[in-house]
């Protein structure tokens, strides 16, 4: 077990059911946080102080901020919102025809994505009147699980191991630009865009890390590959835990991955190594994220039910400062002569 401090700041007022996302809003301490206890709720990770809480009316399985004082959110219930915390207005874009997975504010499109269980992308313009919000409706090749967007490309992993690539500028066409299979065997967790744009991380439910480029020439895809994570083996049998979580920091490139193990690892991709571990999550580790400057971690300690109906612990969300030697990429070492 790690020493406690080793795993951050616990944030007080947490949510009291299954935490399904986090995310800073650029580069400001307000952390949103959603969950299956039917709230989203906004923090000052510094200051350690809840800021705000809106009651959704549903669990929700996502929300992405606007600016510091609008958020969106996914509900269980398909449902579609818009919440002002400065002026307390709610207000209901549309639905999914099931729950609405996944949601991603697009800043150079003034558009709002959503993923839904529908099998289905929907994109959502928040400026037009009540009722005529849904601007597109695109079809999936399954179930949305988890939603990415970077530079010009939004990518949507879904349910029997597909991953959809869409361009930004072009989504309305309903095409995506690319349609791949995951290169892993088993069911897709979640999925993350590099910092840098160029491609994305997709983990599975078999605790594997996918590095995948966007681009298709035959170079630059030969750099792609995939690597065992978050495993462990106890009286000689091993264990293996889904990968829950993927951030990337933006300072440098690298980044972290959570899993049911309730740990979280932080990888130099380009250089195919571990940087560092922290073990002792008191649960599995169900969502991170980097702050805007890529000097704190946010990490949920929320159980993700891997091992079924059980007792676990009550959920946690611990701020991180993270050191120089967790993110930093190692020098390359030159070849011995």
């Amino acid at each position: 077990m790690a020493a406690a401090a080793a795993l951050g700041t616990p944030l007080p007022n947490p949510p009291k059911d299954g935490i399904t996302s986090l995310q800073f809003w650029a580069d400001s301490p307000l952390l949103l946080v959603s969950s299956w206890d039917e709230t989203a709720r906004v923090y000052d990770a510094t200051a350690a102080t809840l800021q705000g809480t809106f009651a959704a009316g549903a669990p929700v399985l996502d929300a992405t901020f606007e600016n510091e004082g609008v958020i969106y959110t996914g509900g269980l219930d398909g449902s579609v919102k818009r919440y002002d915390f400065f002026s307390g207005q709610e207000a209901v874009l549309g639905a999914h025809d099931a729950g609405a997975k996944c949601v991603e504010w697009l800043p150079t499109r003034g558009l709002l994505a959503t993923a839904g269980w529908d099998s289905t992308l929907r994109l959502w313009d928040p400026r037009a009147a009540p009722g005529a919000g849904q601007v597109a409706r695109l079809s999936l090749p399954g179930k949305a699980y988890s939603m990415s967007a970077s530079g010009q490309r939004l990518v949507v992993g879904c349910s029997g191991r597909h991953v959809d690539i869409y361009d930004l500028r072009t989504l309305e066409s309903g095409q995506p630009e690319q349609r791949r299979e995951s290169s892993l065997k088993f069911q897709t967790r979640c999925v993350r865009c590099f910092a840098d744009g160029a491609g994305y991380a997709l983990g599975s439910v078999e605790g594997r890390v996918a590095m995948e480029f966007f681009d298709l020439a035959e170079d630059v895809q030969a750099r792609k590959y995939a690597f065992k994570c978050h495993r462990r083996s106890e009286g000689g049998k091993d264990s293996v835990f889904p990968v829950n979580a993927i951030a990337f920091n933006s300072r440098y490139g690298t980044f972290a991955t959570g899993g049911g193990d309730g740990v979280v690892n932080f990888w130099d991709g380009e250089n195919k190594k571990r940087l560092a571990q922290i073990a002792g999550y008191p649960t599995s580790v169900a969502a991170l994220a980097f702050n805007g400057a890529a000097t704190q971690l946010a990490v949920a300690a929320s159980y993700t039910f891997e091992q079924g109906e059980k007792e676990h612990p009550a959920d946690a969300i611990f701020i991180r400062e993270v050191t120089e030697a967790e993110v930093k990429p190692k020098a390359r070492q030159p070849a011995a002569a």
